[in-house]
């Protein structure tokens, strides 16, 4: 069985920053992904490749409408959506490769496989032909971070009725998306598809998109959104989404109470994201998560068993990266004897 100072289970932001961070301190780190790219959820299928094809998207409607005006005539603009996809996967795997390169760098172990905790020092990873290896551990990181969320009624198929996962990948540009959530997720990918000419309808239960922050910035977002063709349906409570072959049939009751019914070729569920706990086997340690599905924590990130430690999305606070890693770092630095401080009113929050 190999030994650890500190073994850390999922390579998110958060994760790998830690890994990195308590490598440099002289803590013999491993780190454990269950996928075959390092990551996580930010480099993979969230913030890196939702980026790829925003930028992508920007360039296609600015030749469309924009490039008139700056005396840029140019002709038959077409959207290569294939092409566009191409290029967020090359922009991921890159991103992903400079996290092994960090990796090796700092002779950190990399184990491929689902981790799970057999006690409160040993962490079994088992890979996707399920062989299993065990790690004994003085110290453990979970930062195994969230996977998109949804209601009852709203389950997603993966098909037609989607989340932001299966709208990195679609195989056509839409004539039509349902985005259910005025979110910051939902709006993100329903631009991209927006500037390509897909028509958007956001369906949303609070009287306002982004209802989270601040009304001004609501209602600023609405007005250029709008400008942009997209139609908002607020204090909408989603009842069902079916699949229906070639389409997608939303009912929903509007703030009378009345039911409608809205269609479209694919409907994006982006109502948020949930804590990822799911094979972790925390009862073998004594740890069980709260109603909100996260592991509880105190101020230095340490659940009920002080050597282990949790991270990120699967903790309380914003679901941020940059948040995520620096708690990887705090936690890192903790470990190895400092007195490290964050300070969370001064995480930034920013829509782009």
């Amino acid at each position: 069985m190999n030994s650890y100072d500190v073994t850390i289970i999922g390579s998110g932001p958060g994760g790998y920053v830690a890994a990195i961070r308590c490598a440099q301190l002289g803590l013999k780190t491993a780190i454990i992904e269950k996928y075959t790219t390092l990551g996580g959820t930010c480099l993979n299928v969230g913030c890196i490749p939702s980026k790829a094809l925003l930028d992508s998207s920007e360039h296609y409607h600015n030749a469309v409408h924009n490039f008139d005006e700056h005396g840029i005539e140019v002709k038959n603009v077409k959207a290569n959506l294939a092409q566009m996809i191409n290029r967020k996967n090359e922009v991921v795997s890159q991103t992903c490769a400079g996290v092994k390169y960090l990796m090796d760098k700092n002779k950190i172990d990399v184990y491929t496989g689902v981790g799970a905790l057999s006690d409160k020092n040993t962490v079994v990873v088992t890979d996707a032909e399920g062989k299993s290896q065990s790690l004994s551990s003085k110290n453990i990181i979970i930062a195994t971070g969230s996977k998109p969320n949804y209601f009852p009624g709203m389950e997603p198929d993966k098909k037609r009725i989607i989340t932001s996962t299966e709208a990195l990948n679609l195989p056509e540009i839409p004539k039509r998306m349902l985005v259910i959530g005025g979110g910051v997720i939902g709006l993100e990918l329903g631009s991209v598809y927006g500037r390509l000419g897909t028509e958007i309808e956001v369906i949303e239960f609070a009287p306002s998109i982004i209802p989270t922050m601040d009304s001004a910035m609501g209602k600023e977002l609405t007005r250029v959104l709008k400008k942009e063709g997209f139609k908002f349906n607020l204090e909408h409570r989603v009842q069902k989404v079916e699949n229906k072959g070639k389409s997608v049939l939303l009912t929903a009751l509007n703030k009378k109470g009345e039911e409608v019914t809205f269609e479209a070729d694919y409907c994006l569920v982006a109502v948020g994201r949930k804590p990822f706990t799911q094979g972790l086997n925390l009862e073998a340690a004594g740890l069980t998560v709260n109603n909100r599905g996260q592991i509880d924590v105190n101020d230095h990130l340490q659940t009920a068993v002080p050597h282990i430690y949790a991270i990120g999305d699967v903790v309380r606070g914003a679901m941020l990266a940059h948040k995520a890693e620096e708690e990887g770092v705090f936690v890192a630095e903790l470990i190895a004897g400092q007195k490290p401080h964050i300070n969370y009113n001064l995480v930034p929050g920013a829509i782009k």
